[in-house]
């Protein structure tokens, strides 16, 4: 990738997780998240468990060991559940986690399963209280008549204490499979989205949530698309957008209508007739949409490529980037074992300049939009020597491969990295591979 000085490097930084080749389906990341100064790092897997890493405040000044993170809370967010009305099982896999803006000491985030969304308060401690009046210091509750004279309990030092307490549980508001959840910059409210549906919570109110996209037909049997993700604007507080399963990109207004089934504008690119095939309507499908921090341009994601929108024009993408175009003549294959409907997410670098997304074989790639040059990294345990520089790597489509070349039929479906994200003012970035979080950094020179 270009950086400021010609071509950035990156390196291994650690990685995270057991080395085994048998993985526990509940140890399968199922999202990561920075927070909004990039200190913690969130994954959620699909048992249901929350697992917080804080950037080492020691190392934060080397610039070589700044992006060391160790463990910093683990909790269990979600546990499986059942619908007895519908005879269904609601499994505990964490679909999403999103960081609240730091107002105290205490740090918030909302996670969510396939039903219920919870607001998690992460909290330390360091001191206890001793010399209680009405018990002793073991919990027991003391016979008054011993009481003869009142102490003023004291807080003595202890180790330090890290808490994570559920705040609020919204539940009860989706009834398909939540894909989404998105803070408002007014940092009062937040979207949730389901297949069919958009609900609008007060992070303080439980019980009622205010319904704002429901694209539900009459009769389902007319059903021809479903919402994939949605996500608010970082500055303007009553704008949204929301994508579909048919590539179509819709951007609202809440100020217009208290129901947002009119959209102010819609994003779609015009099919190009040579590449109709019969996957043309699953590939098209889009798996995430994400805005710039300067709230000008989104970013989409689907099967094949990235697409990067200016929110003033509506009719073609202003970039296009072919994340692994030499799977277009795998199609075939990839529907015949499920992997096409993978959902790969996108992100962004801390000032907007690089995107960046996985792909198969344990390969991400990283688009440098003002230089467009790109680049195909791996996340390998061969790879993770300390500060081990990362060798680009090269797909081979047909023909003849040459020496560091990778031919396209050797690639490992199932090694795939769906969950990505970049530190919001610094150049580490975590990517999940199944059940192993690495996290890498640029090269200091």
């Amino acid at each position: 990738m270009a950086g400021p000085g010609g071509d950035m490097q990156w390196c291994f930084s650690q990685v995270k997780g057991a080395i085994d080749d048998d993985v526990a389906e509940a140890d399968i990341i199922s999202t990561v998240e920075f927070n909004h100064t990039g200190e913690l790092l969130a994954t959620g897997d699909k048992g249901g468990r929350v697992v917080i890493f804080q950037q080492e405040i020691e190392n934060k000044n080397q610039p070589q060991f700044r992006s060391e993170y160790n463990v910093y809370s683990t909790f269990q967010s979600h546990e499986p559940e059942f619908d007895y009305l519908k005879s269904l099982e609601i499994e505990e896999k964490i679909n999403k986690i999103r960081w609240l803006p730091q107002k105290n000491a205490a740090q918030f985030l909302l996670s969510t399963n396939d039903k219920t969304i919870k607001l998690w308060k992460i909290s330390e401690r360091d001191k206890r209280p001793e010399g209680y009046n009405l018990k002793e210091d073991d919990g027991r509750y003391k016979d008054p008549n011993t009481i003869t004279s009142l102490r003023v309990p004291v807080l003595i030092p202890m180790d330090l204490m890290v808490e994570a307490s559920p705040r609020r549980v919204f539940a009860n508001a989706h009834t398909y499979h939540i894909n989404s959840v998105s803070v408002n910059s007014d940092n009062e409210t937040y979207l949730s989205a389901d297949d069919l549906r958009i609900n609008l919570w007060h992070l303080e109110i439980t019980d009622r949530s205010f319904n704002i996209v429901d694209i539900k037909p009459a009769n389902m049997e007319e059903l021809t698309e479903v919402i994939t993700a949605a996500e608010f604007h970082p500055h303007q507080c009553n704008t949204f957008v929301y994508s579909s399963s048919k590539g179509t990109i819709r951007l609202c207004d809440m100020r217009i209508s208290a129901l947002c089934d009119k959209h102010s504008k819609l994003f779609e690119e015009p099919e190009d007739p040579s590449n109709r095939s019969f996957f043309s309507e699953i590939i098209s499908s889009i798996s995430d949409v994400k805005f710039s921090h300067n709230g000008r341009y989104m970013m989409t994601r689907d099967y094949l490529s990235m697409k990067i929108w200016d929110l003033n024009m509506e009719n073609r993408p202003v970039e296009t980037y072919q994340v692994h175009e030499y799977l277009r003549s795998k199609l075939c294959s990839l529907y015949e074992n499920d992997c096409i409907f993978d959902k790969f997410e996108c992100c962004w670098n801390g000032n907007d300049n690089v995107v960046m997304t996985g792909s198969y074989n344990n390969f991400f790639r990283m688009f440098d939009r003002g230089h467009r040059r790109d680049v195909t990294l791996e996340a390998s345990r061969e790879n993770s020597k300390p500060l081990q520089v990362l060798k680009p790597r090269k797909v081979c489509a047909s023909g003849k491969r040459k020496k560091d070349e990778i031919s396209v039929d050797s690639l490992d479906f199932n090694k795939k990295i769906l969950h990505t994200a970049w530190h919001p003012q610094d150049n580490i970035i975590a990517v999940a591979t199944t059940n192993n979080l690495y996290i890498f950094q640029d090269k200091v020179n």
